[in-house]
């Protein structure tokens, strides 16, 4: 492979890996500070236990996630340096915004979180959690509106003498249609990822605490079923919702990538959306393809709204592209990956949808439970909608090959501002200079996840604590005599 390919390669290992840790830590730690609110307003011990466990697990998952995500900051000055040279001037700044404005305040007030339980007020030590929680999804607003910029360029001109993209409106930049609707959807997955990792860990807890006879840990836990559930539900409809506009959206922005995500090769109208398809899905569409099993006209209302719209296929997609963008091009993504990780990322996140259904039904008339198979379920189901976030960003960044910044034609679009893939590359990497540092990132990445796995296991298993006391300097539980200037404690 040549130093495209890597550098390809090398980003797709890490973005994929980063982004396992990031859903859990935008949507895990609104609920934990849903949790410290709960205890807060009502009093109420089990709240504090549970706060502080689901708090243990969140600050794992945030330091992976943070040491993960400096790696990809340096690859777009070293593989990545064309691009950078080309979009800088845009991109740059919803990354300093988010470093600046949503990053710091988030590491500020979530340091003021895990060392203020005695030393804050409760209400106070209760605002810096809210802080991390806003300032989290701040953080993601940014990034995306950088890769929304890169799936639809607004705000932006083409400077001919420099050949460099040049920021013209950063209020469109921040308003992006493709960015106000790619946040809600992102967030309303990440609560999913959330909401399932709480409720599958506690469905598990409970489980095993009636089976243990420790009714009182088991009725500590089913109110955090019930959050988890709640918040499943919730995101559920919104991803549903949301993802509906987002697909309708990219049907006028990016039809290529949408007629991929169904192998339409040839035009049609009334396409179906295809649930197994096998055959031969090479780019070149010469192959035979059989649809196994189909829902009717689906495809055709997720891109207009209407069961028997046309729908342009990949052939007609690509001599368009062609017509507009220069021949000896493939503008086609990978089909194979393009379809698959379009119906995993669905398939996926209904297994959280099993797990909801599983908890309504037994968790009923304020029961706790004892069946196995719903504490297995519980912890089987966990990984599945950090998969289908994933398989979501596989499909969004596969789809829009071979683009790195894609065209915007559509009306009002911008003249100039796009560029391939392939140009993007820096020039003067080698081959094994892009290995060598896959390969180190690739193992260093590799020893980071057998850490956090057990890490998240180990507190995991181990649960809430038998009791907690009241901490805060106005609590019920605190020392009078205690010195103004004691030093910070580390509640975990």
């Amino acid at each position: 492979m040549d130093a495209l390919d890597l550098a390809r390669w090398q980003f797709g290992i890490t973005t994929v890996y980063h982004f396992i840790f990031v859903p859990l830590t935008i949507g895990l730690s609104p609920l934990v500070a849903l949790m410290q609110t709960f205890w807060v307003r009502t009093g109420d011990e089990k709240w504090l236990r549970l706060t502080k466990f689901f708090g243990k697990l969140l600050l794992i998952n945030f330091a992976i996630g943070v040491a993960t995500g400096i790696v990809q900051e340096f690859q777009f000055g070293m593989n990545w340096s064309e691009y950078s040279r080309f979009v800088g001037d845009v991109f740059g700044a919803p990354l300093a915004m988010e470093a600046l404005a949503a990053f710091f305040v988030e590491s500020t007030f979530l340091g003021l979180w895990i060392f203020g339980w005695d030393k804050l007020p409760k209400r106070i030590h209760l605002a810096t959690i809210w802080a991390v929680a806003i300032a989290t999804n701040l953080s993601a607003y940014f990034i995306l509106a950088a890769n929304s910029w890169m799936q639809h360029p607004v705000g932006t001109v083409f400077n001919e003498q420099t050949g460099r993209a040049e920021m013209t409106d950063i209020g469109a930049v921040l308003s992006n249609s493709t960015l106000l609707s790619a946040f809600p959807h992102t967030i309303s997955a990440a609560f999913l990822t959330a909401g399932t990792f709480v409720a599958g860990i506690s469905a598990w807890w409970m489980v095993r605490s009636v089976r243990r006879d420790d009714e009182p840990t088991a009725r500590v836990h089913r109110p955090a079923v019930v959050l988890g559930v709640v918040t499943m539900l919730v995101s559920g409809v919104a991803i549903a919702g949301t993802g509906d506009q987002q697909a309708k959206l990219m049907y006028d922005q990016q039809p290529m990538k949408m007629s991929s995500a169904e192998a339409l090769c040839d035009g049609k109208a009334g396409v179906s959306l295809s649930l197994l398809t096998i055959g031969d899905l090479s780019n070149s569409c010469d192959g035979h393809l059989t649809t196994i099993v189909a829902i009717p006209g689906v495809t055709s209302f997720l891109a207009s709204g209407s069961f028997d719209s046309y729908l342009p296929g990949v052939t007609e997609l690509q001599a368009r592209s062609e017509d507009l963008y220069g021949a000896g091009v493939d503008y086609r993504p990978n089909l194979v990956v393009t379809y698959w990780s379009f119906r995993l990322m669905i398939g996926l996140g209904l297994g959280s949808a099993a797990l909801a259904a599983a908890a309504l039904w037994l968790l009923r008339r304020r029961r706790v439970v004892a069946n196995r198979w719903f504490a297995v379920l519980g912890v089987l189901v966990i990984p599945m909608p950090f998969l289908a976030s994933s398989f979501g960003w596989i499909f969004t960044e596969i789809g829009r090959q071979p683009w790195v910044v894609a065209p915007n034609p559509t009306p009002g679009g911008v003249d100039g501002v796009w560029m391939l893939t392939a140009r993007g590359v820096s020039t003067s990497v080698s081959p094994g200079m892009v290995l060598t540092s896959m390969i180190a990132f690739t193992a260093l990445y590799a020893v980071l996840a057998v850490l956090w796995f057990k890490l998240m296991r180990r507190y995991a298993v181990e649960g809430v604590a038998a009791s907690e006391r009241d901490p805060s300097p106005d609590g019920r539980d605190a020392d009078p005599e205690a010195p103004d200037d004691r030093p910070l404690s580390f509640a975990y």
